[in-house]
């Protein structure tokens, strides 16, 4: 009698059970041993291959432009522009404040990640919600509500306060689900052993996340480094800053792409400097862990101060911009501003954000399939490729495709479709991460069953991988869509004349101190990007 893991033979199968199957019969592959990939002799198939090259070719576009822009002049004239003062002093900006910006999202993710979720905080689950509100506060909409109440903030206070409200969500949320994953059984014993709760969270807790932590933080530089808006409305010069003020200065583009190919090594070396941060130490738990959920630290006599930091915090990031927008909504009037204005703009907004978000998905479903599916060189380096625009600014990427279209598609320039490729480019890593990861989900072993049974490649594709991944690439689609509705730096550059958009009018009206006429598109901008943020969250829970 065979044991349950055994492999089952019929009285006709004389076969030992080491034996290799017969020949034209294919080996199933187990999904768990292969990673959620397939290796196929024959790999994937053109039909995907040529779609995820295009896709490559796209996001990769902005560093060749780069390397040929910036030694257009020759190496000489480009090292003179990047040693000059005014680039060295760009340079100590950007860092100093993607350095004070990192430092409080750290301070605050990390402290309300574990009050909401290792703590007996009151209202823990409301607080984990409302702590996460900011994604939908666009940076420059808070630095203009703190700009219009506090002119005195323009500069560098001005713009720390209003990134680090802005992007402290991209530390909580990892390290919040870091705290959810460990096992708490570390804590137990730490607690057993006479440890207080913040002890405990020093020398246990804070180790384990460490990790989730560091990824945060370099989100929140990478954010930092190509943040245009609030930095431009708090008039607090930054390399983006440095790099639109170049290009609208001069014919000359080349001081631009100079000071842009700076900008994207100083990317790599934090994407680098993460990665080596890490190490080799492992994280992981072994086992399953407990299967029951510890108990919530009592907080004591830290209870009431546990609850004003937490609605401190909200407060600041999310009523007092609400607030604002509602004073200068309040007094304004329709000799500031017009409804059918208003009406116009949000839906150029909805549509050129709706096409940006069409394209980038429609790109990155066969990037997502290959690195789902198959392994290799070719699968590795269209992924890579993919992902080459999140290491570079939007600014950046607005500058490549004018000197691309004005290259060789002269009828492009400052036209809608120029722009919507911008966005595929900038937003294109985050609807590949999203396809992946649903793809990956889907068990590949019946893309077999399907081949199996006679269908060619792009059936398989179109009738069980993508309708199997739906609505993990629907819900990537959707993120796409609210952050191309808050571009800015692209969208100044590459709109065509005459068109705006609710980013680019905002900026326009606060530019010129026209609070009470900017209020209405601000206003707009988070409605409309509270929706779908709204349904995508209620999704995923």
């Amino acid at each position: 009698m065979s044991s349950p893991d055994s492999p089952v033979r019929t009285r006709h199968d004389t076969r030992p059970a080491s034996a290799p199957a017969p020949a034209g019969r294919k080996r199933a592959v187990d999904p768990k041993r292969a990673g959620g990939r397939v290796d196929r002799a024959a790999g994937p198939s053109w039909l995907v291959v040529v779609p995820a090259c295009v896709a490559a070719a796209l996001a990769v576009l902005p560093l060749g432009y780069l390397a040929v822009r910036a030694l257009e002049r020759g190496p000489a004239f480009a090292w003179n522009v990047i040693s000059g003062d005014r680039s060295v002093q760009l340079l100590l900006r950007s860092l100093g404040l993607s350095a004070t910006v990192v430092a409080a999202c750290l301070l605050l993710g990390i402290s309300l990640a574990w009050l909401t979720t290792r703590t007996a905080l009151p209202c823990a689950r409301a607080w984990s919600v409302l702590v996460t509100l900011p994604l939908a506060v666009p940076s420059y909409v808070t630095a203009f509500a703190w700009l219009s109440a506090a002119p005195s903030l323009a500069g560098f206070a001005g713009s720390a306060l209003a990134l680090t409200l802005a992007s402290f969500p991209y530390v909580y949320l990892p390290v919040a689900a870091a705290l959810r994953g460990t096992d708490p059984g570390h804590e137990e014993v730490a607690r057993s052993l006479g440890h207080g709760p913040l002890r405990t969270f020093l020398r246990v807790t804070l180790p384990q996340v460490r990790p989730a932590a560091a990824g945060g933080g370099l989100l929140v530089a990478l954010y930092v480094l190509s943040d245009f808006g609030a930095v431009s409305l708090m008039r607090y010069d930054t390399f983006t800053r440095g790099i639109y003020t170049s290009y609208r200065a001069s014919f000359d583009r080349t001081p631009a792409a100079a000071l842009s190919a700076v900008l994207v090594l100083m990317t790599v070396a934090l994407v680098t400097a993460e990665t080596r941060s890490r190490g080799r130490a492992g994280y992981s738990r072994t086992g399953g862990g407990t299967a029951r959920r510890t108990a919530p630290a009592a907080l004591g006599r830290l209870r009431l101060p546990a609850l004003a930091w937490c609605g401190t915090v909200v407060a600041t990031a999310v009523g007092f911009p609400l607030a604002t927008l509602g004073y200068w909504l309040a007094v304004g009037s329709s000799a500031t501003w017009e409804p059918a204005t208003l009406a116009t703009t949000a839906l150029t907004t909805l549509a050129v954000a709706a096409a940006g978000a069409a394209l980038t998905t429609v790109l990155a479903l066969p990037v997502g399939v290959i690195a789902a599916r198959h392994r290799g060189r070719l699968a590795h380096l269209l992924e890579q490729a993919a992902y080459a625009g999140h290491a570079v600014p939007g600014i950046t990427v607005a500058l490549a495709l004018v000197f691309f279209a004005v290259r060789y598609v002269r009828p492009l320039y400052q036209e809608t479709p120029l722009l919507i490729c911008a966005y595929a480019v900038l937003f294109l890593p985050v609807a590949v991460a999203a396809t992946r990861a649903a793809v990956i989900q889907a068990p590949p072993v019946l893309d077999d069953v399907a081949r199996s049974l006679g269908r060619t490649p792009f059936g398989v594709l179109r009738e069980v991988t993508v309708p199997l991944a739906a609505p993990g690439v629907a819900a990537g689609a959707a993120l796409t869509f609210v952050v191309c509705m808050k571009e800015l730096p692209a969208t100044l550059l590459l709109r065509p004349t005459g068109m705006d958009t609710l980013a680019t009018r905002l900026w326009t009206e606060t530019g010129t101190g026209s609070f009470a006429a900017a209020a209405p598109y601000a206003a707009g901008l988070i409605l409309l990007a509270a929706v779908p943020s709204y349904v995508l969250g209620r999704h995923r829970t």
